[in-house]
């Protein structure tokens, strides 16, 4: 039986560099950005860096393939370095590797790295391997609005929920994150917005307008973890540790039965139950301090409260216009604005998203910081709806 990661892993440093349309800068110059931050919170030199892996997603932009891009940029010593991609879900499986790393003993300090160009891509999306973008937006395959509306109706579908009333909920998750968002430097989109521009914005992808979709940004973000006896060693104290970190991947279940009805990311809930039982969580609504999802689409957050069990099935409309994850409410999600202020520049998003809860684990949010986060989740999907990648971790203040 396997035993797990729970506080086998310490985080001992991390970086994030401004997201946006930086066309002042390179790849190269990114990741410099990401790692010269994640270098001095760490503490440590590039010597004692045993392992890298290297998360993008896109090879013709300047990253190349293979892990030299990232070595080359950052001048390591000739360690190992790792490309990895595994949809928008890179930047997680990243993280995986060097958690792993570290766990078996293989390695004593691993670095993680993400990093895209989005904006040098010219298309105004995550890219598609077609023809170009004069196809229908019903096609399964075609583009990501077309696909995560299908969620919304199917949804809206399966609980009856008032076109209206749902319509309602996404544009408070956009709302909320924007304010959240105003608040984070580092975001790409930093702009209050109100219910009412949210309704009456331009629909791209019935129902979701114009402010319940995602940027595209360029960005990158680093971690390095140790053990937590080597932090400790190093002088650290108040260590964050990983508690769990499960990945779940769609196998043709949902597109190739009738057992699936499209309401909801069967992946996410398999990765949840099991990022649960690894890390001792019986009560996620109660257990868990705050979450960061991938919230590519607005109505993404809302159905992946749900299966996250953080709202009972057809519930989350109500809980979403209640509060329940906004700043103040019973579980925040996306304290630092999200995907939809950040924009999904694909390698870097799930190590962005481990960024913003490491640092409200350890107080250093700023004015966005929560009263006394104990646990944080991070939720990273890649892919449709309909196949996917879901990674799921799970980090806390060591011995919580």
């Amino acid at each position: 039986m396997p035993i797990g990661i729970k506080d086998k892993v310490a985080i001992l440093g991390m970086g994030c560099c401004r997201f946006g349309e930086r066309w002042d800068a390179s790849p190269e110059d990114l990741m410099v950005e990401a790692y010269s931050e994640a270098m001095a919170d760490a503490g440590i030199a590039p010597e004692q860096i045993d392992a890298a892996w290297f998360s993008t997603h896109m090879e013709d932009v300047g990253t190349g393939r293979g892990g030299t891009p990232m070595s080359i940029a950052l001048r390591l010593p000739n360690i190992g370095v790792t490309r990895v991609e595994n949809f928008c879900a890179g930047g997680s499986e990243a993280i995986r590797a060097a958690v792993y790393a570290v766990a078996s003993g293989a390695c004593d300090i691993a670095l993680a790295l993400g990093v895209e160009k989005l904006k040098d891509t010219g298309y105004g999306g995550l890219p598609v391997a077609t023809v170009g973008t004069y196809i229908p937006q019903w096609y399964p395959g075609a583009v990501a609005p077309a696909n995560f509306a299908q969620l919304a109706s199917a949804y809206q579908a399966r609980f009856n929920v008032d076109p209206h009333l749902l319509k309602r909920a996404i544009a408070h998750v956009s709302v909320k994150s924007h304010a959240n968002g105003a608040k984070n430097p580092k975001a790409h989109l930093r702009k209050i917005i109100t219910e009412e521009q949210c309704l009456k914005a331009p629909i791209i992808a019935e129902p979701l307008g114009l402010f319940d979709c995602c940027g595209v940004s360029d960005g990158a973000a680093a971690v390095i973890v140790t053990r937590p006896d080597i932090a400790r060693a190093m002088g650290k104290t108040d260590l964050v540790t990983f508690k769990a970190l499960q990945v779940a991947v769609s196998n043709g279940w949902e597109m190739q039965g009738n057992g699936w009805d499209g309401s909801y990311v069967h992946t996410t809930r398999i990765a949840a139950k099991k990022a649960y039982a690894e890390a001792g969580i019986s009560k996620p609504r109660e257990q868990i301090s705050m979450t960061e999802v991938h919230d590519c689409f607005s109505i993404t957050e809302l159905v992946t409260m749900e299966d996250l069990f953080l709202s009972e099935p057809g519930m989350a409309v109500r809980d979403v216009l209640d509060g329940a994850f906004d700043a103040e409410g019973r579980v925040p999600c996306q304290i630092d604005g999200g995907l939809k202020c950040f924009g999904h520049p694909v390698g870097a998003s799930g190590i962005r998203m481990l960024y913003e809860i490491y640092l409200q684990l350890q107080g250093r949010a700023g004015s966005r910081q929560l009263p006394d986060p104990h646990t944080g989740l991070i939720h990273n999907l890649g892919g449709q709806p309909s196949q996917n990648v879901c990674s799921i971790s799970i980090i806390g203040k060591e011995g919580r």
